[in-house]
């Protein structure tokens, strides 16, 4: 059994996926690197092949038909052997001393009492033609170097959340709580990091700069004009997430961690929230009217849910009537995606 089980989902990754593949491979055999091959038109599959045939010990290349990043993310998963298992998308890399430490500390813990369920670590906004790059980390939050579980857990601050690109989940309790992503839709990141939650007990915090996100192309799923041209998606993955965390199956279990159901619950109002002002800012009747559904979604599922959505700070900020409330409400946004650098 490898250590580590890394996916790369790629569609028509050819222009970069290199950079992203070497960065990985200085982890060594160790590891176990799955490229997907998400039905790419471009010379992404010959690139994969070849890949594999000069590391046959360490790469592996799973060539199917297009079915999306959650399809891709679900073949690796079945197919992975590792111990843990980390999703690393084709335009990013990762720092190779940070790597190293990861690995040694998983060598360290594997096979030992508590089992190790999540390690998070930091990543870099690595925005395209800028200098400095913001880095999110959780020393503010999280125990620094050693084994913690949700009761050790401080508050996180609203905009401050951890991301597909901050965790590595042990292989089995990914299977365990039946993750399974949809396919031919975007943002799906969201349910992957979201639905393990309830079954991580003990966690690890590694602060060190590990995962670089790359932001910056045209065509990438978070520019915002993409995202306003795919607000069904959005939607749909938010309706998702309101579906699990609501479901009576999970509630108990979520219910027995406080701090975990706080921060699900946090996580779950500020996608509510993105999926609202990407709405206003769409400024079309069909894309608010997706936003009014999407309330009364929230309502008619859990009163007390969409109440408490609804008089939060968030909440009040998405629902101010009339023209005038939108502009506000979308000058506030535009004034704080600039200063965080997001988008």
């Amino acid at each position: 059994m490898k250590l580590l089980s890394v996916a790369i989902p790629c569609y028509n990754s050819a222009a970069y996926m290199c950079k992203c593949i070497d960065s990985l491979l200085t982890g060594g055999e160790d590891m176990e690197i799955l490229i997907v091959d998400d039905g790419s038109s471009d010379r992404t599959a010959e690139i994969a092949d070849r890949y594999q045939v000069m590391n046959p010990n360490v790469i592996r290349v799973i060539h199917k038909e297009n079915g999306g990043h959650g399809s891709a993310v679900n073949a690796g998963l079945e197919a992975a052997t590792g111990l843990y298992f980390k999703v690393v998308d084709s335009d990013d890399w990762v720092k190779d001393s940070a790597l190293q430490q990861i690995l040694e500390y998983l060598r360290s813990t594997a096979g030992t009492a508590p089992q190790l369920d999540m390690l998070i670590s930091n990543f870099v906004y690595d925005k395209g033609g800028e200098k400095r790059h913001k880095v999110m980390q959780y020393r503010r939050s999280l125990p620094t170097d050693r084994i913690f579980t949700w009761s050790d857990v401080k508050r996180f601050h609203k905009g401050h959340y951890i991301l597909m690109h901050s965790v590595i989940y042990r292989t089995g309790l990914l299977r365990e709580c039946g993750l399974h992503l949809p396919e031919h839709t975007f943002y799906v990141d969201n349910l992957y990091v979201f639905e393990p939650l309830p079954y991580v007990r003990n966690m690890y915090y590694m602060d060190v700069n590990f995962y670089h996100y790359f932001i910056g192309r045209q065509d990438q799923s978070v520019n915002q004009q993409v995202m306003i041209s795919r607000l069904d998606q959005q939607i749909r993955v938010n309706k998702l997430m309101v579906d699990y965390y609501t479901d009576r199956e999970r509630r108990s279990r979520i219910a027995s961690m406080p701090m975990c159901r706080s921060y699900m619950y946090n996580y779950l109002e500020i996608i509510t929230t993105i999926s609202s002002v990407l709405a206003l800012c769409s400024y079309t009747r069909e894309d608010m009217e997706r936003k009014k559904e999407l309330w009364e979604y929230i309502r008619r599922k859990d009163f007390f849910l969409y109440s408490k959505l609804r008089r939060g700070i968030f909440g009040i900020a998405m629902n101010v009537p009339g023209r005038g409330g939108r502009n506000i409400t979308v000058g506030g946004y535009n004034i704080v995606r600039h200063f965080f650098n997001f988008n």
